[in-house]
């Protein structure tokens, strides 16, 4: 895996906040945003309205969000 964490502004709801993610996660993320047709701001939006703020950040809900994903495609 290359380096460390990338960090990005997302929109939420018309909030901007930055996420640090892998670049393989970005890749990842923006490759399932086109898949499902939405924005990646709109997909990521729905994993934070679907996260528990006080036990998981936004880029820990994205990356489990993305390994579910593909989890889900292998079987």
């Amino acid at each position: 895996m290359s380096g460390g964490p990338i960090k990005r502004s997302l929109t939420l709801r018309g909030h901007r906040t930055s996420v640090s993610l892998e670049e393989p996660f970005w890749q990842a993320f923006r490759a399932i945003a086109e898949d499902q047709d939405k924005p990646i701001n709109q997909l990521a939006a729905e994993i934070d309205v679907r996260r528990d703020p006080e036990t998981e950040g936004l880029a820990s809900a994205i990356r489990v969000f993305v390994l579910r994903w593909y989890q889900t495609k292998l079987d």
